[in-house]
């Protein structure tokens, strides 16, 4: 019998995760498949119990519930548990484990795809919700030599600051404390270009050489990449290789074997700038 897969969110539909993890499925010879699950915003835990129930192994996690799903799974590894969010679930029986590959996925785009070294540099966190929450160790843990959070309410990015203060040193704050100061890599881990909007990121924070990267994609570049384009962020990145790192990472946790992403990257990669 096929093995159910799916990713849940609100919206899910502009998704590629199932193009993905076909392509990584194809790739493997693991049979499955991987379906898009639009959850009421109310009724996430009843969606994901729903899909349990009907058969399903796992399911991949996305705006904007992965600290509903944190809540809701039986066992967590150790990043999720320290993240406070989950973006992979495994079923198996009754149980539901909790993990978290977004940070891993985003530090090997960087790294690796990107060819961008996070040592020694200054890394600007733009949010403090679930997408913020799961990256932020993977980046400490690149060393780098300084971490501001700035979020829209100030609280939020202090209290997640404090969450992680004993793993790294960071700063918090609201985007007006960030005026005077410039960053190597500024990462957009809010949902804002979701709904095409920007926060109120002040123009000098990108310093020479510097990394602009969104966590969304789609077509073209974000609100947020067009505004560090106008104003001097060398290199752009969308989260698209985030994107299928971290698929990769879920995959790897369900199946048991690591596919390629390299081949999956060339696949979604716009063509002619379209």
């Amino acid at each position: 019998m096929t093995d159910r897969y799916a990713v849940v969110g609100n919206p899910v539909a502009h998704s590629k995760s199932p193009l993905i993890h076909a392509e990584f499925a194809s790739q493997t010879g693991q049979d499955l498949t991987y379906t898009t699950l639009l959850a009421p915003l109310d009724g996430f835990a009843r969606s994901v119990r729903e899909f349990q129930e009907a058969g399903g192994k796992g399911l991949n996690v996305t705006v904007p519930f992965k600290q509903e799903a944190w809540k809701l799974a039986t066992s967590l590894t150790q990043r999720a548990e320290l993240a406070q969010a989950v973006n992979t679930l495994k079923f198996d029986g009754a149980t539901i484990l909790g993990d978290n590959t977004d940070g891993a996925g985003l530090v090997r785009d960087i790294t690796a795809n990107l060819g961008f070294s996070v040592r020694g540099k200054k890394i600007l966190l733009m949010g403090a919700g679930g997408a913020a929450r799961g990256v932020i160790l993977p980046l400490l843990e690149q060393y780098p030599a300084l971490f501001a959070i700035a979020n829209r309410t100030p609280d939020k990015a202090h209290e997640l600051a404090q969450l992680f203060l004993p793993h790294g040193d960071i700063s918090s704050g609201e985007y007006a404390s960030l005026a005077g100061c410039h960053f190597d890599l500024v990462i957009n881990a809010t949902s804002s270009s979701l709904s095409g909007e920007l926060p109120p990121l002040p123009a000098g924070v990108f310093s020479p050489g510097s990394l602009a990267y969104d966590m969304m994609y789609g077509k073209g570049l974000t609100p947020f990449l067009q505004f560090a384009q106008a104003n001097g962020a060398a290199q752009l990145a969308d989260g698209l290789g985030m994107l299928v790192e971290q698929a990769a990472e879920s995959f790897f946790l369900w199946r048991g074997v690591r596919p390629e992403t390299q081949p999956v990257m060339v696949l979604l990669k716009p063509k002619n700038g379209s």
